[in-house]
């Protein structure tokens, strides 16, 4: 068994992690979620954690991984929405030799290659709904069987997944099995957006250009306007940022100059969007009424900016109908983006 996981890992890319998994950050919520995971570590229970794309919840799952008793064993990760849906059973389950056209020899799935240690299913959320019902009876029996073949396979398996997608949301829509929520559901851990903790973006640079064969430095002021980036793409977005600044700037300091260089046009089209809207709100004021606005004691833009966030979705919302795909168009935002930010501000789509 052992060597057929390791040619397994081997033929898919998916090698157990060779360093130990950091969560980067000393902000409450950072803090709050290193204290979690190390607590639930060497628990059995599946773990299901949610939030934003790029948050981090993979490197949260590896951290839960090698924190536990099982850390001497493979951590298998497997992406169900890259996976075809008809490749995905045999993926997660193995096949027998001849169970369907191409299948030249038997394979282990991944939940075989994961015995003994932790598989980690990301993006959970976009599972078919049939591929759902057979991953809640592997849960269940803890027993696989391959396609194609009769023969039932104990394991020791202990199951993270993740998902961007607002779960609640999709099992009220139908579109995730209600049992099956909550049996991945056991214990929930939510990634924060990076937004939500800048004050850790100068940690994760710090963290980030350790990685790099030929760092380059930046300066306080540069590392200030990073923090204020908005970072639609969250901490994956900083990383390959801070990968491309060292590969242009390596073994230089990049000061506000060079960073607004490396900044000018990055812009996604979800950050677009935000900063056209902050801009817009900032401009009524200035010429309308700054002063009754920000008044003697100043104003909580970021609250102001909230407050006009849910204003703007809300009749969003109601414009299409609650249709979330629609509303996101209204918006020029990524679905999943939509989700979030309705989650954060207490947004619900059937109120509309």
């Amino acid at each position: 068994m052992r060597k057929e996981t390791r040619r397994v890992l081997h033929a898919h890319g998916e090698q157990p992690p060779q360093y130990l998994a950091e969560l980067v950050g000393s902000s409450k919520s950072i803090s709050s979620i290193r204290t979690i995971l190390l607590k639930i570590a060497d628990a059995n229970a599946s773990v299901l954690i949610t939030g934003p794309s790029g948050s981090g919840k993979d490197v949260a799952a590896q951290l839960l991984h090698q924190r536990s008793r099982r850390a001497a064993r493979p951590f298998v990760a497997l992406n169900c929405a890259a996976v075809p849906a008809d490749l995905l059973e045999s993926e997660l389950f193995g096949h027998e030799q001849g169970a369907f056209t191409g299948a030249t020899r038997a394979r282990a799935g991944r939940f075989e290659a994961a015995n003994g240690g932790t598989l980690f299913l990301d993006e959970i959320g976009d599972m078919p709904l049939a591929m759902q019902a057979k991953l809640l009876r592997t849960l269940e029996t803890r027993v696989v069987e391959r396609v194609g073949g009769m023969l039932p396979i104990a394991l020791d398996v202990r199951v993270i997944a993740a998902t961007s997608v607002d779960l609640a949301a999709a099992v009220a829509q139908g579109r995730f099995r209600t049992d099956l929520f909550y049996r991945l559901d056991v214990i929930h851990v939510s990634m924060p957006a990076l937004a939500d903790h800048a004050e850790d973006v100068p940690a994760l640079v710090q963290h980030f250009l350790r990685q790099q064969a030929s760092p380059a430095r930046f300066t306080t002021a540069a590392l200030e306007a990073l923090g204020a980036w908005p970072w639609p793409g969250n901490v994956r977005e900083l990383r390959n940022f801070v990968e491309r600044a060292c590969v242009h700037h390596g073994g230089e300091v990049i000061g506000r100059e060079a960073l607004d260089r490396l900044l000018r046009g990055k812009r996604a089209p979800d950050a677009l969007a935000e900063t056209a809207l902050a801009e817009t709100v900032l401009a009524d004021a200035a010429m309308a009424e700054t002063a009754r606005l920000l008044g003697p004691d100043g104003v909580d833009l970021k609250q102001l900016l909230a407050d006009l966030e849910r204003a703007y979705i809300r009749a969003a919302l109601e414009q299409s109908g609650g249709t979330i795909s629609h509303t996101a168009k209204l918006l020029r935002l990524q679905r999943t983006t939509l989700i979030e930010k309705m989650r954060r501000l207490e947004i619900d789509a059937r109120a509309a």
